[in-house]
């Protein structure tokens, strides 16, 4: 695993104080006009890099340098809440393939989701091929717990668990796991608009 580290260049730092002010762990300090990093022990959020006026501020460690962006991109306002606003839960779908350049949008829209604390404990699970293997097993342990659960839920009492129950006859299903539920639905939020600028249904 490759070391991430922040380093503060000091000839081309002002002391302004931005990443000071933006760090979020609290691990910068200005001393003497100059910012310095108090522990490497950070959570690598990067704020202070996207914040710094002179590009004083430095992340060690990525593949990729950071973007530079000169003008932010802005969504029409009215559209994306329409887009919203008439969105629908699918669960009947065609019989047709997804492009894997497509499910590849799909879960870097999830990657690229905040995650608390910088955890980014996200991961993906794709199911194409035999998906109907995986959706048989979860069908059969749902099965065992429906009566249980018609106990203590009034909204599964007509409950009719069938074979497609979980995925709907889908062509793609994309597990999300995380130690934070949180964080896996917030990843999940954000595939889901995308499968959808995609003209795709989802059940979420």
């Amino acid at each position: 695993m490759r070391e991430h580290k922040v380093e503060i260049s000091r000839e081309k730092c002002i002391g302004c104080g931005m990443c000071q002010r933006d760090c979020p762990a609290y691990n910068i300090v200005v001393e003497n006009k100059k910012a310095a990093v108090k522990t490497q022990s950070c959570i690598m959020c990067g704020h202070c890099v996207a914040v710094c006026p002179k590009a004083a501020v430095s992340m060690t460690g990525f593949d990729d340098p950071p973007i530079e962006i000169d003008k932010p991109t802005v969504l029409d306002p009215i559209q994306f809440l329409e887009s919203i606003r008439t969105r629908r839960t699918i669960r009947q779908y065609k019989d047709k393939s997804i492009d894997l350049d497509v499910i590849a949008q799909i879960i870097e829209a999830g990657r690229l989701t905040p995650s608390g604390g910088n955890a980014q404990d996200v991961s993906y699970i794709v199911l194409r091929e035999g998906i109907e293997r995986y959706e048989k097993i979860a069908v059969r342990f749902a099965k065992r717990l429906l009566p249980m659960v018609k106990l203590v839920s009034p909204t599964a009492k007509n409950a009719v668990i069938d074979e497609h129950f979980f995925f709907k006859k889908a062509p793609v299903a994309i597990v999300v796991v995380a130690n934070d539920k949180i964080n896996a639905a917030l990843a999940a939020s954000n595939m889901e608009l995308m499968a959808e600028a995609h003209g795709l249904g989802v059940l979420y």
